[in-house]
């Protein structure tokens, strides 16, 4: 198998698509002749033609709209808006059509359209390009919401999600597009190639949206995380030299609850950890979940490492950034360590 970064593994998933099914067509802003802001959709339009791979004009509620029509009649979009800081022009869209019209044609029609978007901080793109607005879509019925970590698991995710037939929001953690991060800001950056994960095949595959993976055993503590932040819970598990289990939600709705209640009730502790704001943030759902399936089996609070309530900082990243530091206080606390 060949080793791929998570741009070659999302533009390889892509590109088996468009080839497996007429049905596909991917489009967005400088999706097409230029192969996205991040490369991700190069050769696409080389190889499949005008019509299968285009440009969209820069209007992101058009371009959620066209795809919810395409959907409804039978096409599979998959559509690129170019970070997700720029989705919200296209929320009313998802939220009132896409993500209701199998509900209100009794599913008579569905929408099935996949809509990637770069997200998350760790670049410097300031407030502007660094949010992470996934809980937005968590609190939507009708979406699906999905993170990868990795190469292998961001090509067999993509794949589920343009097979699906429903809406599915794809967040893809532009920290981890060239190689994992674990937060330590100061190191060398480490391509994907040194790692099993991206050993990805060429042809299709699948990972099941809703599947939980381990990425991390271990039996003193439970960490819940997804996209960059699994990486850096694996770091600060080191760090604070606590036996922690990392478990790698990868799709947030579907979720799996049953791997995470698993874990947790063997444990006794936990710690959920996320980068966007705290407020409101997909962490308290967790720590409401794990607290009404595991209240009995917990040793200890649980814990929550994110984000701060402000507009992502430019100058201050790595304040706001929840590195593997903030991440290990929070295992040791809930270990009784500190």
């Amino acid at each position: 198998m060949p080793a791929m970064n998570m741009i070659q593994a999302l533009n390889s998933a892509m590109d088996v698509m468009l080839t497996k099914d007429p049905d596909v067509l991917v489009f967005g802003e400088d999706v097409g002749y230029f192969g996205g802001v991040f490369r991700v959709t190069e050769g696409l339009q080389k190889k499949h033609g005008l019509t299968r791979c285009f440009d969209a004009p820069i209007a992101e509620g058009g371009i959620v709209a066209a795809a919810i029509g395409m959907g409804a009649y039978g096409l599979r979009p998959v559509i690129e808006i170019q970070f997700a800081d720029y989705i919200y022009p296209g929320y009313d869209q998802l939220v009132s059509e896409a993500a209701r019209l199998r509900y209100r044609s009794a599913g008579d029609f569905t929408a099935p359209i996949t809509l990637r978007t770069p997200y998350g901080g760790g670049i410097f793109g300031g407030q502007t390009h660094s949010q992470s607005p996934e809980a937005i879509f968590t609190h939507v019925a009708g979406l699906k919401t999905v993170i990868p970590s990795n190469p292998y698991d961001a090509k067999g995710l993509l794949i589920s999600a343009i097979e699906d037939d429903d809406p599915v929001i794809f967040f893809e953690p532009k920290r981890l597009y060239n190689g994992p991060f674990d937060g330590w800001h100061e190191k060398p950056v480490e391509p994907w190639s040194k790692y099993d994960l991206s050993d990805v095949p060429d042809g299709h595959y699948s990972v099941p949206l809703g599947k939980a993976a381990i990425a991390r055993a271990g039996d003193e503590l439970t960490v819940l995380a997804y996209g960059t932040m699994v990486h850096v819970a694996i770091a600060a598990a080191a760090h604070a030299e606590v036996d922690a289990e990392v478990i790698d939600l990868r799709s947030l709705v579907p979720l799996d609850i049953e791997t995470i209640t698993e874990s947790v009730n063997r444990t006794g502790r936990c710690v959920v950890v996320h980068e966007a704001t705290r407020t409101s943030g997909f962490g308290a759902e967790l720590v409401a979940l794990v607290q009404e399936h595991c209240f009995y089996r917990l040793e200890a609070p649980i814990e929550r490492v994110t984000g701060w309530d402000t507009p992502y900082p430019h100058a201050f990243e790595w304040e706001y950034f929840p590195g593997p530091k903030r991440v290990a206080a929070a295992m040791r606390r809930a270990m009784g360590r500190n």
